[in-house]
């Protein structure tokens, strides 16, 4: 947890709780340092934390958190949770992510990677049977092989299932797993044998300690990087990011909606900053429409939208602001 306390700030108003992906974080983070050094601003108190998407979710659908960051769409379980407790939100995109899969510096023998062969390292029927990097590609040497990977609560994990093993639940859990991907980072950066997942942002940051693997996917094998992504060339593991903001906090606390209001503004920047994939200017700003015009719900129906290019899965979110209550 990132507590944000101004330096000799009084008894203040409640501070503004945001929680969820690990993923979103460093975006969130930067978003909060940058607001923090405008006059006035700085008095306004944040608590931070990356709990995972999944964790995330249950808080903001109890009404206990005004502000969500996820790597994934609200799920059908999450809306209903949410419907439950009577919780309208906004579901703002604010950039892309590239899932990279990493290995050790140390590794000589692996620079690209299928699908087919994630699938074979991850799902579920994978546990206890392969172990070693030669039950993975014949190629490649009889070592034992050591998995970095996404909790449960991640949405990096729902993704990363959904897209290489068919379903969101179908993974081995005989892994070392953390919702904090600097632990993960750590993990690959420690071994030799190891391989591991997480989001682009974080082996940005750390790319002298690790080797990200080309993905041979439909588009041939691609690396991650800004252009791949934004070029849809990056698949199947590039996906979008969202913050939800809890409507009624949103238009009761005048901390909260002054706050997102810059983070939406200046969110080509804040995400580029942070290590993440922006949203093509041409498009951001039916974002920032879809904030001021107050559209609620989700344009997902409780689906991950495994399978749609980076650009149909914008589209689809901004489709609502084209209906014509609200043109």
């Amino acid at each position: 947890m990132v507590s944000l306390l101004p330096v000799g700030a009084l008894a203040a108003p409640e501070p503004i709780r945001i929680g969820g992906s690990s993923t979103v974080f460093p975006v969130m983070k930067t978003a909060i340092a940058a607001y923090q050094k405008g006059g006035a601003n700085r008095q306004v108190r944040f608590e931070l934390k990356e709990t995972g998407t999944s964790a995330g979710f249950r808080q903001f659908c109890s009404g206990k958190l005004p502000l969500a960051n996820a790597s994934r769409p609200i799920n059908a379980k999450e809306l209903k949770a949410c419907a439950a407790n009577g919780v309208t939100f906004l579901e703002l995109p604010i950039g892309f992510d590239a899932i990279t899969v990493v290995v050790n510096p140390g590794n000589t023998w692996a620079s690209s990677i299928t699908t087919r062969e994630l699938a074979r390292i991850w799902s579920a029927r994978a546990a206890g049977s392969v172990k070693t990097w030669s039950q993975v590609n014949l190629d490649w040497p009889n070592r034992p092989i050591r998995l970095c990977g996404p909790g449960k609560d991640s949405g990096t994990y729902d993704y990363f299932n959904k897209a290489i093993n068919g379903d969101e639940d179908n993974s081995r859990s005989d892994y070392f797993s953390s919702e904090n991907d600097n632990e993960l980072v750590a993990c690959v950066a420690k071994n030799p044998d190891a391989l591991g997942y997480f989001g682009f942002a974080y082996y940005q940051a750390n790319a002298k300690r690790l080797k990200a693997l080309s993905i041979v996917g439909p588009k041939g094998s691609v690396l991650p990087s800004l252009a791949t992504v934004q070029k849809e060339a990056y698949v199947p593991l590039s996906r979008p990011l969202f913050i939800y903001v809890n409507d009624k906090a949103l238009r009761q606390r005048p901390e909260l909606q002054k706050f997102v209001n810059y983070t939406i503004k200046n969110g080509l920047t804040l995400v580029k900053q942070a290590g993440s994939v922006p949203i093509p200017s041409s498009t951001y700003r039916l974002v920032e429409s879809k904030l001021h015009q107050k559209v609620s719900g989700t344009a997902f129906g409780g689906d991950i939208p495994v399978g749609l290019t980076t650009s149909q899965a914008l589209q689809r979110s901004l489709d609502s602001i084209k209906k014509p209550e609200f043109r």
